[in-house]
């Protein structure tokens, strides 16, 4: 198993009313695929640059897109434009992954209602639990990711367990990215308003 796969289903396992956005957890993928990457010794940061090695080491199929897809000459990708470019609709992909692989079912919410759409729910797989069981264990980084989605309460301080600087920076990048997107929710929220009103005559 993968980060971004354990994280995909702790998010679908623990996110009952407080279901994450989709541009924030495909955020948290991509710096789960980045620390796995990083662990793999496939990159290495040089600051906050990501360096490919020359036999990158994954036997993942999404984390082989992840290694290929960056850029491996000078200037590198900075952590954070990977994230972005890496992020978009990255928690679909992973999503059609897990479909594929037979990881995920479809339940109605109630017999009776038959025109309801059924709703994507988890089977129970090996994966299931073993990224129930890492999660069980507050495993700092998947920890770390989950608080940065939403689904956990952020730690009143940074964990001291995770003290590799590598994963810590892309730790920060990941809640900094996600921060960030808030911000832009924010804003696109309060410009629609007061369009709003002005149709209204307010």
């Amino acid at each position: 198993m993968t980060t971004p796969r354990d994280l995909l289903i702790t998010t679908m396992d623990q996110a009952a009313g407080r279901a994450p956005e989709r541009g924030d957890l495909s955020l948290a993928l991509a710096g789960a695929e980045l620390i796995d990457l990083l662990d793999a010794r496939a990159v290495t940061l040089a600051g906050d640059h990501i360096v490919p090695s020359d036999r990158p080491t994954v036997a993942d199929r999404m984390l082989e897109e992840a290694a290929s897809s960056l850029a491996r000459q000078a200037p590198y990708d900075s952590v954070d434009a990977w994230l972005w470019r890496r992020g978009r609709d990255l928690s679909e992909a992973y999503l059609a992954v897990l479909e594929t692989e037979g990881q995920l079912g479809r339940r109605r919410h109630h017999r009776w209602m038959i025109f309801q759409p059924p709703h994507t729910v988890l089977v129970d797989s090996p994966a299931r639990r073993h990224a129930a069981n890492r999660c069980a264990s507050d495993e700092p980084v998947l920890a770390a990711l989950a608080a940065a989605v939403g689904i956990i309460d952020e730690p009143a301080e940074p964990s001291p367990s995770v003290a590799d600087e590598a994963v810590a920076t892309v730790l920060a990048a990941v809640h900094d990215a996600v921060r960030d997107l808030e911000a832009e929710r924010q804003r696109r929220a309060i410009d629609e308003a007061a369009f709003d009103n002005i149709w209204r005559g307010e």
